[in-house]
């Protein structure tokens, strides 16, 4: 579990700093906070859609969903919390 954490950590990391910091922007958007919670429940979940048991592929999945669904969260911040982060107009 923690092998499987710091290798998405080291794939993401800016973009979970940028998200870390709209999540404690006092304009952080309800909905920022919900797909956070959804993308954090499954990184630690044991229900994957391919099994971490089966070497390579199966953390293949954690390697690509999550750092997507991370970009698509931050895509779609609104553009004055943008702004306010330092991300500018085109971050992610």
């Amino acid at each position: 579990m923690f092998k499987r954490i710091s290798l998405l950590w080291s794939l993401v990391r800016g973009d979970a700093r940028l998200l870390w910091r709209a999540l404690r922007h006092p304009q952080s958007p309800g909905w920022l906070k919900l797909g956070t919670l959804g993308v954090v429940l499954y990184v630690i979940s044991p229900i994957d859609l391919i099994p971490d048991v089966i070497p390579v592929i199966g953390v293949l999945d954690d390697i690509v969903l999550v750092p997507l669904a991370i970009r698509f969260l931050l895509k779609r911040l609104p553009a004055q919390l943008r702004a306010d982060l330092g991300a500018g107009p085109h971050a992610g």
